[in-house]
């Protein structure tokens, strides 16, 4: 592996992060990231990086920032992530995070949150090794039949 170049996600990024989703998840166009990413780079409140080797996008953590949402202060979720599966356990999911938490906390953001499964065992790991813990939060659930 190459060097690992970490920067703020740009639109021509979309494909090469449907790549990567379509190779964790197994699925091919499960989501429409060539919208999620045009979204996601006209906010500049927002941080959403890339990790790149020689140019190719190989990891992207994608995160945004909520005011006032059912009695919290201003906070980033992040939202999205993906490293390919080549490349796993190397540091780029690491690496991807401390570039979300250095963009928030230069604007005054300390909270971060996400959601996982708690059946998610490698994804919940991932989390917890970058202090992440429970929070006062509670997920709820409906599903419309």
């Amino acid at each position: 592996m190459g060097d690992v170049v970490m920067r703020r996600m740009r639109k021509e990024d979309a494909e090469g992060i449907s790549r990567i989703d379509t190779a964790i998840t197994k699925t091919r166009g499960r989501l429409d990231f060539k919208r999620i990413v045009e979204e996601e780079v006209k906010r500049s409140v927002d941080a959403s990086f890339v990790a790149e080797v020689n140019g190719k996008v190989v990891g992207y953590m994608i995160s945004y920032v909520t005011s006032g949402n059912f009695g919290a202060d201003k906070c980033a979720w992040v939202a999205m992530f993906g490293v390919d599966p080549k490349l796993m356990g190397q540091g780029i999911g690491q690496k991807l995070a401390e570039e979300i938490f250095k963009f928030h906390k230069s604007k005054g953001i300390t909270d971060i949150f996400t959601s996982v499964r708690w059946d998610s065992t490698d994804i919940l790991s991932f989390f917890k090794t970058l202090g992440f813990e429970r929070s006062d939060f509670i997920n709820l659930r409906k599903i419309i039949d």
